[in-house]
């Protein structure tokens, strides 16, 4: 069994302003985050479909052209090889589910 405690893990800069914490499995990458008000996330695709939910705060998102503002307890569902992007109006914590496991991610930052 693997677990984690987010209260003693630390967290990592993904970004400018984006504080993270991960855990993977061996189908799906759950991250946690916190960011900073007013941080941009820059456009991007990958090949994971994402679901990004808001747990606090609000935050901008364009995804495949189309712009929405989600709210604590709204998520957005994001398909595969879409370009997204995003902006953080106040001070957010962020769940972002991902699958298959972001191997990227996994490698990159290490638990």
């Amino acid at each position: 069994m693997t677990s984690i405690n987010l209260h003693t893990t630390p967290a990592q800069t993904l970004f400018d302003g984006y504080h993270v914490k991960f855990l993977h499995s061996e189908q799906m990458t759950v991250s946690f985050i916190e960011i900073e008000a007013d941080k941009p996330f820059p456009e991007h695709s990958h090949p994971h479909e994402q679901i990004t939910n808001i747990l606090e705060g609000e935050f901008e998102m364009t995804i495949g052209g189309e712009t929405c503002i989600l709210k604590a307890g709204e998520s957005a569902v994001i398909p595969p090889n879409v370009l997204h992007s995003g902006r953080t109006l106040t001070a957010c914590r962020v769940i972002d589910v991902f699958s298959p496991v972001r191997e990227d991610y996994k490698r990159k930052f290490q638990l």
